[in-house]
Parts: structure tokens; sequence; C-alpha cells
């Protein structure tokens, strides 16, 4: 080494080599700036260096030479690693050579790509009536023909196979209100589908190929297992142009409150996600799916860097109750939780903001049972660190109904660990379904009893009663005067609405005028008809 630093230091400040030497002692400073330059490679030398070599002491062997048999050496604070350590090791590594560099993802989306395909959705959109539609005196000379046809709106999205007897997962968004849903591969092969599972919630879908198998899949990859700055590559059809691929890290991991849907556990990348790739295949190195492409985040509609993935483990979930015939359901806990700031961990005797903190917990529900009481903070589940609320449903979610979860609970100042068992929420009162009718603010719409399961259906408070809308018909009178789906009906003209019953009898008096309170995203609002 310090005959390749006497050589390099002669090149590079043009000084006599014999009057060096004594500067490149190991540990000097011209020693630690010059070594990283030389300590991949050896400088070549002349036939005439070995004069040099005997002149310093070095022998006819010098000693770099000895070092790049045993493998090159990495100069960096610490002991150095040999190349095959760290092979031996399996450690991440960047590329060591130029035939590094040129490795190709290309074996890795020749056997990924297939499974990935292309969604078309359509659906009908009422056309606008004319004004002289219902004219008679129109009607008279001209018939029919100011009654529009109904117009197709068509979406574009993609797809991934996960089961060769043709399931195919992708975003509820691509699908929502679709009245045709197809697939294409990417070598131009059609198929019709039948959307067997949506949810807006966590915004996955399942389709069934109508046609026959096997089709081919990408394998589902345990998400638990990625780490921030992992390789992934994200394939899908941006713009409807065509498969294409893209390669990045994942950025970060269990990002929430993106403003894309309830669900809160998104894995972040870098690779460019553009509209068109929503449902399409995030891949990791081993050509698994690790996540379904969702959302970017961007101001011109485009990439910038910014993409987010529901993990595979969600996914996984999801496509298992979709198998087995049932709607996606998140287990019932029987407890509502807050976040915990910076001014409650301090409270608490925290070192960091983390957990998730028991705000509520219903009567008689699993958390109850298994001890959890107001004011816990849950830390881990199944011995995984739980830092939000969200993540704390996340982890429950993927686990599923008819599981038990080990909680590790901070509780008045020590840890406890508790059995919580996964339930199915109870729907107690039942929903009694009954659609408004007459001539009513609420005419129109389909109200339901509120229930844990019917709460949860509308992501509602699990302790949340009364009456809560499920759906509006378009052009009612409830749709009119504003009403959505979601809205808790709490009073009618001074008279509190406990049930659906009572909400119908109500409606069918022949009041003058009406006013009527609601609850909207945690706020109580009024509204008066005249």
């Amino acid at each position: 080494m310090k005959l390749k630093l006497l050589v390099l230091a002669a090149a590079l400040f043009g000084g006599t080599a014999f009057a060096v030497p004594a500067v490149f002692d190991e540990g000097s400073t011209l020693h630690r700036f010059l070594a990283p330059l030389v300590a991949e490679r050896p400088v070549p030398l002349t036939p005439g260096d070995d004069k040099l070599r005997e002149g310093f002491g070095l022998g006819s062997q010098p000693r770099w030479q000895e070092a790049e048999a045993a493998g090159p050496m990495l100069v960096a604070a610490g002991d150095p690693v040999t190349r095959a350590e760290r092979e031996t090791q399996g450690e991440a590594r960047v590329p060591q050579s130029a035939a590094e560099i040129k490795l190709s993802f290309a074996p890795l989306v020749k056997e990924t790509a297939p499974a990935v395909v292309n969604v078309y959705a359509a659906r009908k959109v009422a056309a606008r009536r004319s004004p002289f539609a219902d004219d008679p005196f129109f009607g008279q000379f001209f018939g029919n023909r100011f009654d529009n046809p109904p117009r197709m709106e068509q979406s574009l999205g993609s797809g991934v196979i996960v089961d060769a007897s043709g399931l195919v997962v992708t975003n509820n968004h691509v699908v929502e209100g679709a009245d045709e849903v197809k697939i294409a591969f990417a070598d131009g092969r059609e198929f019709e589908t039948k959307v067997l599972s949506k949810d807006a919630t966590v915004d996955l879908a399942v389709l069934k190929i109508e046609g026959e198998g096997p089709f081919p899949t990408i394998p589902l990859a345990d998400s638990d297992d990625l780490a921030t700055g992992d390789l992934v590559l994200a394939i899908g059809n941006p713009f409807g142009i065509g498969q294409t691929v893209t390669n990045g890290i994942v950025s970060a991991l269990a990002r929430n409150h993106i403003g894309v849907n309830d669900f809160g556990f998104f894995i972040q990348t870098d690779a460019a996600i553009n509209p068109g790739n929503s449902g399409g295949a995030l891949i990791d190195m081993r050509g698994e799916l690790v996540g379904v492409n969702t959302a970017i985040f961007s101001r011109s509609g485009g990439s910038n860097g910014i993409g987010f993935a529901i993990p595979s483990n969600m996914v996984a979930t999801f496509v298992r109750a979709a198998k087995n015939g049932g709607r996606f359901e998140r287990p019932f806990v029987g407890a509502d939780f807050a976040p915990v700031t910076a001014d409650i961990a301090e409270a608490l005797g925290l070192r960091t903001p983390g957990g998730a903190l028991v705000r509520s917990v219903y009567p008689e529900g699993p958390a109850a049972r298994a001890g959890l009481k107001v004011g816990d903070v849950v830390m881990k589940a199944d011995g995984r660190e739980i830092a939000t609320p969200d993540a704390l449903d996340y982890r429950l979610a993927t686990l599923g109904i008819g599981k038990t979860v080990k909680l590790d609970v901070l509780s008045s100042e020590e840890t406890e660990a508790l059995q919580l068992p996964l339930e199915q929420a109870p729907e107690v009162p039942a929903r009694d379904a009954r659609t408004i009718d007459g001539r009513n603010p609420f005419a129109g719409a389909t109200v339901y009893n509120l229930s844990p399961r019917v709460a949860d259906e509308f992501r509602l408070p699990q302790d949340a009663t009364g009456v809560v809308v499920a759906e509006v018909a378009p052009r009612s009178l409830a749709g009119r005067f504003g009403l959505q789906p979601g809205d808790i009906v709490l009073e009618v003209n001074g008279e509190p609405v406990a049930s659906t019953q009572t909400l119908a009898a109500i409606a069918a008096e022949a009041y003058r005028g009406w006013q009527f309170d609601i609850e909207r995203g945690g706020r109580r609002l009024t509204q008066v008809v005249r």
C-alpha cells in the first residue's frame, strides 16, 4: 500500500520518489487522504520499479499483491471487510465491477409481466335531458328526439393475477360503479370479468376472469419483510400507452393520512407511477408481489417520485375473503383508539410518542373481555411495534377474524401482555333496512339501524347509535336536500330518531315544515325545510 501511494503521490504532485516515503506511514494524514483512491485496484508499476521496491525493503512481492490475492479491501471506519466476506454474509452491497453494473432486470420482468393486465371499466352515465323533452308541443312535431341516450364513460387501470384460476386484484376506484369490466393481456388477448369483491375503505377489488385457465400469476410476498431502500419494480399501463416497467426503491413504510382512503399503512416508492398504473404490481427482486400500486402525490398529474402501494399482506387477506365468497371485514375489537402525541407521551413517561391510546371501550366486547381499559396504550401486536392507531388497525386486519393477537399494553406505568380475540362485529340491533317514500326530506333514502357491524361498514365509531343513511336514490328529495350515505339522523322536528321504524313513522306525518339534525364526520348539522 505504501508503494502504491508513493507512485500515486509522485504522479499527483510531481515530486521525487525518494523524498516522500516517510510521509506515507500507515495512519498519516496523507495516507488517509490517498488510501481510498487506490484501495480497490493497484496502480500498475513499470519494470523499473523493482529497484524502488528493494530500496524500501519491500521485497519482490509487494504487499498490495498479497491483499489482492485475498480479495480487494474497502477503506472505511472500522475493520476492513473483503468482498468474499461480504458475499458470504449475504449483505446488500453496491455493484463492484463493470460487469455487475450491466446486470439487467429483464429476466425478472419476463417472469412477472405476463401476470399484469390492463383493466377496462365502462359505466353508463345518464345524459342531460333537454328542457323540451317533456313539452307536448315539441313532442307533437319532433317525437322523442330530445331524449338523449345514456353515454358510456370508461376508466383505465391495471391489475395483477394472483391465482391461476383467474383471480385479478385491482383498485376499487378503477371498477367503482362499472357496468362492464374487461381485462387485456399484453399479448392482446381480452376477457370479460366478474367483480367478486370490492371495498372502498381499502381501495381493493377482486375480479374473476371468465375464461379457461390456467393463467400466469405473481406469488404474494410477505410485505413485513420489506425494508426502506429495497429495490422494487412497478408494472402497469400508464396513460393507456401499453405495459410499462419502472424501477425504484422503497422510500418509506407505513405511510398514513395521504388522503386516498381510510386505509393507513401504505408502502411509499419512488418508482414512476402514473395514471393508469392504479392496480398494477409492485414487485421485489425475487419476482414476488409486495404491493398493489394505488396513488401518487402530484401537482401536475404525472409522477413526482412519490407513489403509494397497498402492502401484499393486506392484499392476501382481501383475496382470501373473496375466495370464501364473503365481504372483507375488519375484526371487531370493541375499542376506539387515538394517537399518542408528544404531550401524552411525556405524561405517560414514554421516551418517544408512539402506540395506540385506548379512548373508549365497547361494553362486553372483545377488548373489554381481554382487559383493555380507557387510558391504556397498545405498544406491540404479536411482537411488532405499533406506532399509530392505523398501524394497529392494519395488524389486526391482516390477521383476520377468528385469530387471537398478543398485545403488549402499557397500563398504569406497567407493561402487561393481553390476549385479544378477533371477532366478527355483532349486528345488534338488526339493521332493519327501510326506504323512505312520500313528500319529505328523506324520500328516496334507504336507512339502517346502527350496530357495531353497520358502523364498521360505514367507518363510523363502533359505539354509534341511531339511524344511518345507507343509500340515496338519484334525483330523489333526499338527494336534493343533501343527504349522503354515512349520515346519522339524530333528530327530526324535535323528536329523537332511535330506529328506522321511528324515522319511517315521523316521515309519514304531514308536517308543513321540517327541521332535522344529522351527524356527518363528527359534526352536527341542522337543516330547515319550509
